[in-house]
């Protein structure tokens, strides 16, 4: 028997004509089981529990009886070594099974409302769980898990004209692990397979995905999710602390390697929340295998990593976030996966999820595959996975990772490593298209949301509605002020007046795209050295450098964005096996750049001259911008009130300036705001005004002017009141 041999041989495709319920020609149906550990089996009415039929043996571990054409929902009662064994037949439920497939290319988000392993109950009120996974070019797929001592051959699933394969399985339950058992085209085992769209997924070594419940968590942030819906993100204040989960902190036992999700929300919030953070953005939270990727290569990218917790600890934490007016950020990989068995690599023998020419399908950064961002499969799984961060867990934005690496095809290759597109060119049209609609479609369904672009080119409109021709994020990483501002402040002050332009020339293209302005993990690893360590000079100007750097960030036009640790001017470079080098908390000068940080955050999210217009033009003003030869930078942050505005006079160099005239746009008093050479930040506590009047004196444009006194590499904030 044809099916019987596949069944057998494990090769079975199409189990729904061989298993279950089978018509037959003669107007009756056989009920047909596999149980290769049962002696005897009977089926019985599954609500009155009346006997029906017993089944014949035909060996090989196969039953089967002829019965009516049509019999109420059965169960079959097993006899084996080891008792009574009794289960509702899942191939009796095939229009439950067959009803994944029905609308999911739809719309993006039925992907993972319809696909992976999702919790059904039937008409006749039984519960269980249907798989559906896509795998067009294999030859067969069984689903196996604790449920079936993760035999291969018990639960063979249907492949399905779209290139799903489906199965119910009645009476299991949350918390059911499973993988699925694939065979290529030619009757091969592929490495067993953890579900591409698994909501939940255990680490090595087994790797297996889990049966979870999006329902069972009960949020309690609809304050937040109320305040968010009358706020514009443009002209809000946006202070992110960026956290890698496993190094913020350790736990105190040496035992646990990682503090919990619901651990960081105790300690994590309530520090952001102390240092006056508006937002948490954390390095990417799906499921990864390797601890030094930092999660940049994700293996399950519906799953929050268990490492950590559950789902629901994720979302217990994000909901603590919300509670506390701290929004979250979440950095999403589209751009490529590793290689891991137990991953998407060719999938089901061939390249389903990544381009199959290593021209494209191969990323010589990272040794990972490339996703073919041509496939209609491949872009709704990512479409949707963007999706359900914001559906399922409520995040507030994404930061987008390595979008330079897919939007160009010779990225990181040499001449002849890579395929130009139809029109000989270096875009990859089908990635834009992808981004595109990525945007598109989250702003559709989650208007204040977030999507945020790590992107190192000059790309034309990256953070341009997609209307006018952009690819539609909401913010773009500024890495070009980024990489000149660490260029400039790690020369020696006597040389910064040659490279005076470096620190100017940002504001240059400041409008050019909804900027974050990061100093983000990628800065301080890799031999780049530590924030303190990028300083020139002795140790009280390494500190006081740094201090001016952080006052020139913040009065900066663009939301502001800082890596872990860098608010306590540790001298080593992150370490993502080890926490963060509390203890220096305990030395004044590094105590003083946490002060200073602190501060920053209050002055800048209290005052709206430093973010309401910091993407529009009328927002800044230059004041001092040639003055090379002292190495000093003054500009005017205006807001959308004409009779409020704040100064910001940075001082690169270690003399100082008792008589500094700067010219300035409104007459009055002008209060000092912040002094980043304060004594409270460790600094010389030089004797800058705290109050000074304007002077009738012309100077640099304007008819009013202040004489200021400025410390030595310091920044000062002044704000006029009247």
């Amino acid at each position: 028997m044809q099916f019987e041999q596949a069944l057998l041989s494990g090769q079975c495709s199409e189990p729904f004509s061989f298993l279950g319920l089978v018509s037959n020609d003669e107007g009756d149906s056989t009920i047909r089981v596999f149980l290769p550990f049962a002696k005897s089996v009977i089926i019985r009415n599954y609500e009155t529990k009346e006997d029906i039929a017993s089944l014949d043996a035909l060996g090989n571990g196969i039953f089967e009886t002829k019965v009516a054409a049509q019999i109420a929902t059965y169960e079959v009662v097993a006899d084996t070594e080891s008792g009574e064994y009794t289960y509702v037949d899942p191939y009796q439920f095939t229009a439950e099974a067959y009803h994944a497939v029905h609308f999911i290319d739809h719309a993006p988000e039925n992907l993972y409302k319809q696909a992976g392993a999702q919790l059904i109950t039937t008409e006749q009120g039984i519960h269980g769980v249907r798989f559906a996974v896509f795998a067009p070019n294999a030859s067969a797929i069984s689903v196996m898990g604790d449920f079936n001592h993760w035999d291969k051959q018990l639960h063979p699933m249907q492949k399905t004209e779209m290139g799903y394969w489906v199965l119910y399985i009645p009476g299991l339950q949350v918390q059911t692990q499973y993988k699925f058992a694939i065979k290529d085209m030619y009757g091969n085992a592929l490495p067993d397979k953890s579900d591409p769209l698994g909501f939940s997924q255990h680490q090595y070594p087994s790797h297996a995905s889990v049966v979870y419940d999006h329902n069972g968590y009960q949020w309690q942030d609809g304050n937040w999710q109320q305040a968010k819906q009358k706020k514009n993100h443009y002209q809000q204040p946006m202070s992110i602390y960026e956290v890698h989960l496993g190094s913020w902190k350790r736990p105190d036992d040496a035992t646990i390697q990682y503090l919990t999700y619901r651990d960081m929300a105790d300690d994590l919030v309530n520090y952001a929340v102390d240092m006056g953070f508006t937002h948490l953005e954390m390095l990417p939270i799906s499921e990864y295998p390797f601890d030094g990727s930092w999660g940049y290569q994700p293996v399950g990218l519906f799953a929050p990593t268990s490492r950590f917790g559950s789902p629901d600890d994720f979302k217990y934490l994000v909901d603590i976030c919300h509670q506390n007016n701290i929004g979250v950020i979440i950095d999403w990989v589209p751009a490529h996966f590793p290689e891991d068995g137990h991953g998407l690599a060719r999938f089901d023998g061939t390249c389903v999820y990544e381009y199959d020419d290593p021209r494209k399908g191969w990323h010589p950064d990272w040794n990972s595959c490339i996703y073919d961002f041509g496939k209609d499969t491949v872009r709704q799984f990512l479409v949707a996975n963007a999706l359900y961060w914001f559906d399922k867990f409520r995040v507030d934005g994404i930061r987008v990772d390595a979008v330079a690496s897919m939007l160009y095809l010779d990225y990181s290759r040499n001449d002849g490593e890579w395929i130009p597109n139809v029109d000989g060119g270096n875009h990859n049209y089908e990635a834009i298209s992808l981004l595109k609609w990525m945007n598109t479609e989250v702003y559709k369904q989650y208007p204040y949301a977030m999507t945020i672009a790590e992107e190192s080119t000059s790309f034309a409109g990256v953070s341009k509605p997609v209307e006018t021709g952009g690819l539609g994020f909401g913010f773009k990483w500024n890495m070009g002020w980024m990489h000149d501002s660490l260029h400039y402040i790690a020369k020696d002050p006597a040389y910064r007046r040659y490279h005076h332009g470096e620190l100017s020339f940002s504001m240059v293209y400041a409008y050019d795209e909804n900027f974050v302005l990061p100093i983000s993990h990628d800065e301080v690893v890799h031999g780049k050295g530590s924030m303190l360590q990028k300083m020139p000079g002795d140790e009280w100007q390494k500190f006081a450098n740094l201090r001016a750097y952080y006052g020139f960030m913040f009065a900066h036009p663009g939301k502001k964005l800082q890596f872990m640790g860098n608010e306590l001017a540790p001298y080593q470079e992150w370490d993502h096996d080890s926490e963060l080098n509390w203890a220096l908390l305990n030395h004044e000068s590094h105590k003083g750049i946490q002060n200073l940080y602190r501060d920053l955050n209050k002055v800048y999210t209290s005052q709206p001259c430093l973010y309401q217009l910091d993407h529009q033009q009328s927002g800044f003003q230059w004041l001092d911008l040639d003055n090379a030869d002292s190495s000093i930078f003054a500009f005017a942050r205006y807001c959308e009130h004409s009779s409020e505005v704040i100064i910001a006079v940075i001082n690169f160099t270690p003399s100082v300036h008792s008589e500094y005239r700067i010219g300035v746009p409104l007459h009055g008093k002008y209060q000092l705001i912040l002094n980043t050479d304060s004594k409270a930040y460790a600094g010389s506590g030089f004797n800058a005004y705290s109050e000074i009047k304007t002077d009738n004196i012309e100077s640099h444009g304007h008819t009013q002017s202040l004489n200021l006194s400025l410390p030595p590499l310091a920044a000062l904030y002044y704000k006029v009141s009247n």
